[in-house]
C-alpha cells in the first residue's frame, strides 16, 4: 500500500505518536483525524502550557503533522471537563453523554465522514479497537484497505483468562471492570474484527488471543512497541545497595485492578515481609474494593503522577513487578526497562517479546503467587543479578527506540496488499 493513509485516533499517546512519526516520514500518511492535538501556535498548545492545562501537554504530537491534523474536539473536552468536576453521571461507563465510548463513537464517525467526503482521496484507513466500526465500513464500500489495530487482547480470551478470578481472588472481583461492558460493545469489537483487511498488534500474547476470534480473521503482523529515551547509567547510583538495611525496592505502576495481577503482588510481599519494599502508583478503578483499600494502607501508594515523575520513581527503585493476568502490552514494561529498571513480569504481556528470562528480566507464569514469591527470594538472596539485569534492560530498550517501531510500521503498511 501506497500513497494517501486516514489514520484515525481519538486520543493518542506513545505508540500512536511514533506511528504518526513513521508514516510521515514513510510519505504515507494523508490526514490525521482526532479529538484534541497540542501543536506549538494553537490554542491547546497555548492552554497546556498553563497551570489549568496540563492534561493537554499529553496531546503533543510531531509538529510536521500539523497541516495534515483534524480535529473534532467536543466530546473529549466534554469528557476531560465532566471527569474533573467529578460528574460522574456524564462520563458513566458506556452511558454517559461523555463516556470513553462516546468519544471514540464520535471520532469514528467524524472519520468515516472524511473518508465519504473524499472517496478518492485516501488509499487506506488505519483505525483501533472501539473506534474502528464506521471508519472500516467506509473503507470497505469505497474499496479502499482498513487496517486496524489490537491494542489489547481479544475480549473473549480475557474474560476466558479472567473468569477463574471471582473464585481465586474473590474479595477482589469488583476491580475486574471488563466485565461490565455490554453485549452491544462486545457485538462491535467482533463487528470491527470482521471489517478489518490487515490487524496490528504489539504482542504475540495479543496474537495468541485471536484464536478465540470465531469468526473468519484478516491476516495479522506482530509489531512489538518502541521503547522511550534511556536514562544516563549514572541515574542508577539514586537506587543504592540492597542491604538487610536497605531492602528490595519495588515499583508497581498501573490501574489498580486484578487484571494487572495486583492481588498476587500484594500477597507476595507480604510473604517477604521486610525483605523488600513497595510503591504503587495507580488509580484505584473502583472505590468498591475493601481488600484493595487495606493493602494499599500497608505501603507507599501514590494515586496520580506525571511522567517524568513516574520516570523518576522508576530510577530509584531496584525492580518493577507487572504481574498482569491479561495485557496487549505493557508500556510501563518499556519505560521502566528504559530507566535501567528490571522488569518481572507475565507471559500474558509483552514480557516474551522483550525479555530474556534471567538476562534482562524475570517471566513468571500468571496468576502464581507462588512463583512471584520465589522470583523475589532469588532476588533477595542475590541482589548482584538486580543490577545486570537493569543494564541489559538499558542495553535492550537503547537498540529500540520509537523511531524503530514507526519505520517497522509505515514498512509493514507500504508491503501490504
Amino acid at each position: 500500500m501506497s500513497g494517501r493513509l486516514l489514520f484515525s485516533h481519538p486520543t493518542g499517546n506513545a505508540n500512536v505518536r511514533a506511528a504518526l512519526s513513521g508514516l510521515f516520514e514513510a510519505g504515507i500518511l494523508g490526514e490525521f483525524d482526532t479529538t484534541i492535538a497540542a501543536y506549538p501556535g494553537n490554542l491547546w498548545g497555548a492552554i497546556g502550557e498553563s497551570r489549568w492545562g496540563r492534561e493537554l501537554q499529553r496531546r503533543k504530537y510531531d509538529e510536521r503533522l500539523k497541516p495534515l491534523t483534524v480535529q473534532h474536539p467536543v466530546r473529549e473536552l466534554g469528557r476531560m471537563l465532566a471527569t474533573r468536576l467529578k460528574l460522574h453521571r456524564l462520563v458513566s461507563h458506556e452511558a454517559g453523554a461523555f463516556c470513553i465510548d462516546a468519544v471514540y463513537q464520535a471520532q469514528d464517525r467524524f472519520a468515516a465522514a472524511s473518508l465519504r467526503q473524499n472517496p478518492h482521496g485516501f488509499t487506506g484507513v488505519y483505525t483501533y479497537e472501539d473506534g474502528a466500526l464506521e471508519t472500516l465500513t467506509a473503507a470497505e464500500e469505497l474499496g479502499v484497505p482498513g487496517i486496524y489495530e489490537l491494542p489489547i487482547g481479544y475480549w473473549r480470551a480475557a474474560r476466558n483468562f479472567l473468569k477463574g478470578e471471582f473464585e481465586r481472588k474473590p474479595e477482589w472481583a469488583a476491580t475486574l471492570t471488563g466485565f461490565k461492558d455490554s453485549a452491544k460493545k462486545l457485538n462491535r469489537k467482533d463487528a470491527e474484527l470482521a471489517k478489518a483487511k490487515k490487524i496490528v498488534v504489539a504482542s504475540t500474547f495479543t496474537a495468541q488471543t485471536l484464536k478465540d476470534y470465531t469468526g473468519k480473521l484478516a491476516p495479522h503482523v506482530v509489531l512489538p512497541y518502541g521503547f522511550p529515551d534511556v536514562s544516563p547509567e549514572s541515574d542508577r547510583t539514586s537506587r543504592g545497595p540492597i542491604t538487610k538495611e536497605r531492602p528490595l525496592r519495588l515499583l508497581f505502576v498501573g490501574g489498580l485492578s486484578q487484571r494487572k495481577g495486583i492481588a498476587d503482588l500484594f500477597a507476595a510481599v507480604n510473604v517477604l515481609k521486610s525483605s523488600v519494599s513497595l510503591t504503587v502508583i495507580g488509580n484505584k478503578v473502583t472505590a468498591d474494593c475493601p481488600a484493595l483499600d487495606r493493602e494499599l494502607a500497608k505501603h507507599r501508594w501514590i494515586p496520580s503522577l506525571p511522567h517524568e515523575r513516574i520516570l523518576e520513581e522508576m530510577r530509584s527503585h531496584h525492580v518493577f513487578v507487572f504481574p498482569s493476568l491479561f495485557e496487549g502490552f505493557g508500556l510501563v514494561i518499556t519505560e521502566a526497562m528504559s530507566q535501567g529498571l528490571p522488569v518481572i513480569t507475565t507471559e500474558r504481556t509483552a514480557g516474551p517479546d522483550l525479555i530474556k528470562h534471567g538476562e534482562n528480566g524475570w517471566l513468571i507464569k500468571a496468576g502464581s503467587t507462588e512463583d512471584l514469591v520465589q522470583q523475589l527470594e532469588q532476588l533477595v538472596a542475590h541482589p548482584e543479578s538486580v543490577r545486570a539485569a537493569g543494564m541489559l534492560a538499558r542495553r535492550t530498550a537503547a537498540a529500540r527506540p520509537w523511531p524503530v517501531y514507526g519505520r517497522e510500521l509505515a514498512r509493514a503498511i507500504t508491503t501490504m496488499a
